[in-house]
């Protein structure tokens, strides 16, 4: 069970540590990450959709590298990188260099959602206390 939950240890980190810097970088052009990957959706809202992506892709990696409600940030992660591989097939088509690393974030958090964060997460660290 050790060995596994350093691997879900590994993960978390590696997913939290790698994507939180896309999150810092759409609020620094807010506007800009709006024109160039929402309006083209069609979506609505489009500031408000850009900050929901922004603080989605901060507060999830945060939450998956401390390993507290790491199921929830491994679920907005997810939710976040659906959109963004929906919008790279849409705008490029099957772009395997676009959609590689959205896939690797995709199928993080994916295996975060459904396995939980492991031994070495503040949520089993919490749950065991509240046990004892």
């Amino acid at each position: 069970m050790y060995i596994q939950s350093i691997g879900f240890l590994a993960l978390r980190l590696c997913v939290g540590v790698l994507l939180i810097h896309h999150g810092y970088e759409k609020l620094n052009n807010i506007e800009n990450f709006a024109d160039a990957f929402v309006r083209p959706l069609h979506l609505p809202f489009p500031i408000l959709l850009s900050y929901a992506a922004a603080f989605s892709e901060i507060v999830g990696s945060w939450l998956l590298i401390t390993g507290l409600a790491t199921r929830v940030g491994a679920l907005a992660i997810m939710g976040t990188v659906s959109v963004a591989i929906y919008h790279a097939i849409m705008t490029t088509g099957f772009n395997i260099y676009l959609l590689e690393l959205l896939g690797l974030y995709w199928g993080g958090a994916v295996c975060i959602l459904l396995n939980g964060g492991g031994l070495f997460a503040l949520d089993h660290l919490i749950l065991k206390r509240i046990q004892t």
